[in-house]
Protein backbone atom coordinates (compact mmCIF):
# COMPACT_ATOMS: atom_id res chain seq x y z
CA UNK A 1 0.00 0.00 0.00
CA UNK A 2 1.64 3.26 -1.06
CA UNK A 3 2.29 5.61 2.06
CA UNK A 4 -1.10 8.31 1.21
CA UNK A 5 -3.27 5.15 1.36
CA UNK A 6 -1.38 4.14 4.61
CA UNK A 7 -2.17 7.48 6.05
CA UNK A 8 -5.72 7.85 5.11
CA UNK A 9 -6.53 4.41 6.39
CA UNK A 10 -4.98 5.64 9.80
CA UNK A 11 -7.12 8.50 9.78
CA UNK A 12 -10.43 6.36 8.99
CA UNK A 13 -10.91 5.68 12.82
CA UNK A 14 -11.87 7.77 15.09
CA UNK A 15 -9.80 6.61 18.00
CA UNK A 16 -6.77 7.49 16.20
CA UNK A 17 -8.27 10.93 14.68
CA UNK A 18 -8.45 11.90 18.98
CA UNK A 19 -5.40 10.26 19.50
CA UNK A 20 -3.99 12.86 16.73
CA UNK A 21 -6.04 15.83 17.61
CA UNK A 22 -4.77 15.13 21.12
CA UNK A 23 -1.11 15.63 20.04
CA UNK A 24 -1.67 18.20 18.17
CA UNK A 25 -1.55 19.91 21.44
CA UNK A 26 1.95 18.62 22.38
CA UNK A 27 3.73 15.65 23.10
CA UNK A 28 2.31 13.06 25.20
CA UNK A 29 3.22 10.16 27.06
CA UNK A 30 0.87 6.56 25.77
CA UNK A 31 -0.56 6.46 29.05
CA UNK A 32 -2.14 10.06 28.80
CA UNK A 33 -3.16 9.08 25.41
CA UNK A 34 -4.84 5.83 26.80
CA UNK A 35 -7.49 7.71 29.38
CA UNK A 36 -10.29 9.26 27.22
CA UNK A 37 -10.85 6.24 25.79
CA UNK A 38 -12.67 2.74 27.56
CA UNK A 39 -10.31 0.71 25.52
CA UNK A 40 -7.18 -1.42 26.76
CA UNK A 41 -4.00 -0.73 26.65
CA UNK A 42 -3.09 -3.22 23.94
CA UNK A 43 -5.92 -1.63 21.77
CA UNK A 44 -4.50 1.80 22.65
CA UNK A 45 -0.80 0.22 21.12
CA UNK A 46 -2.07 -1.25 17.98
CA UNK A 47 -3.85 2.62 17.27
CA UNK A 48 -0.36 4.11 17.99
CA UNK A 49 1.68 1.60 15.73
CA UNK A 50 -0.76 1.91 12.88
CA UNK A 51 -0.39 6.34 13.14
CA UNK A 52 3.32 5.09 13.45
CA UNK A 53 3.65 3.11 11.00
CA UNK A 54 1.48 5.62 8.65
CA UNK A 55 4.32 7.83 9.53
CA UNK A 56 1.58 10.25 11.48
CA UNK A 57 3.60 10.03 15.00
CA UNK A 58 6.57 8.96 16.38
CA UNK A 59 7.27 7.10 19.64
CA UNK A 60 10.47 7.64 21.77
CA UNK A 61 11.59 5.62 25.01
CA UNK A 62 12.16 8.56 27.62
CA UNK A 63 13.43 6.24 31.04
CA UNK A 64 10.18 4.55 31.66
CA UNK A 65 8.17 6.32 29.47
CA UNK A 66 6.66 6.06 26.05
CA UNK A 67 6.36 9.27 24.19
CA UNK A 68 4.08 10.09 21.32
CA UNK A 69 4.43 13.77 19.16
CA UNK A 70 3.15 14.21 15.83
CA UNK A 71 5.25 13.97 12.32
CA UNK A 72 4.81 16.40 9.91
CA UNK A 73 5.82 14.42 6.73
CA UNK A 74 2.97 12.40 7.05
CA UNK A 75 0.03 14.39 7.84
CA UNK A 76 1.88 16.81 4.74
CA UNK A 77 0.89 14.26 2.44
CA UNK A 78 -2.56 13.81 2.95
CA UNK A 79 -2.93 17.52 3.35
CA UNK A 80 -1.12 18.17 0.12
CA UNK A 81 -3.66 15.52 -1.37
CA UNK A 82 -6.90 17.47 -0.06
CA UNK A 83 -5.88 20.65 -1.07
CA UNK A 84 -6.00 19.59 -4.51
CA UNK A 85 -9.67 18.97 -4.10
CA UNK A 86 -10.07 21.88 -1.73
CA UNK A 87 -9.02 24.64 -4.63
CA UNK A 88 -10.87 22.21 -7.19
CA UNK A 89 -13.99 22.75 -5.04
CA UNK A 90 -13.35 26.24 -4.26
CA UNK A 91 -12.86 27.23 -7.81
CA UNK A 92 -16.41 25.43 -9.01
CA UNK A 93 -18.19 27.21 -6.23
CA UNK A 94 -16.67 30.84 -7.20
CA UNK A 95 -17.53 30.14 -10.89
CA UNK A 96 -21.65 28.87 -9.69
CA UNK A 97 -21.47 32.59 -7.49
CA UNK A 98 -20.41 34.29 -10.88
CA UNK A 99 -23.00 32.65 -12.77
CA UNK A 100 -26.03 33.00 -10.79
CA UNK A 101 -24.89 37.00 -10.10
CA UNK A 102 -25.05 36.69 -14.35
CA UNK A 103 -28.42 35.03 -14.85
CA UNK A 104 -30.50 36.59 -11.32
CA UNK A 105 -32.62 39.51 -12.07
CA UNK A 106 -32.38 42.79 -9.53
CA UNK A 107 -34.93 42.19 -6.25
CA UNK A 108 -37.78 45.00 -7.04
CA UNK A 109 -37.41 48.11 -4.71
CA UNK A 110 -39.55 49.12 -2.57
CA UNK A 111 -40.45 52.74 -2.69
CA UNK A 112 -38.80 54.77 -0.17
CA UNK A 113 -40.58 55.09 3.65
CA UNK A 114 -42.86 52.61 2.84
CA UNK A 115 -43.21 49.55 4.77
CA UNK A 116 -45.00 46.48 4.29
CA UNK A 117 -48.35 45.92 6.32
CA UNK A 118 -47.60 43.31 8.15
CA UNK A 119 -50.74 40.82 8.34
CA UNK A 120 -52.19 41.85 5.10
CA UNK A 121 -53.70 39.69 2.47
CA UNK A 122 -54.65 39.85 -1.13
CA UNK A 123 -58.22 39.53 -1.57
CA UNK A 124 -59.87 36.14 -2.52
CA UNK A 125 -61.10 35.41 -5.69
CA UNK A 126 -64.72 34.64 -5.82
CA UNK A 127 -65.60 31.13 -7.61
CA UNK A 128 -66.84 31.91 -10.95
CA UNK A 129 -70.60 30.51 -11.38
Amino acid sequence: MDSLSTAFAALADPTRRAILARLARGEARVGELGEPFRISAPAISRHLRVLEEAGLIEREVDAQWRICRLRGPGLRAAHDWITQYRQFWEASLDRLADHLEQTSAPAPRRAAGKRPVSGARKPRRSPKP
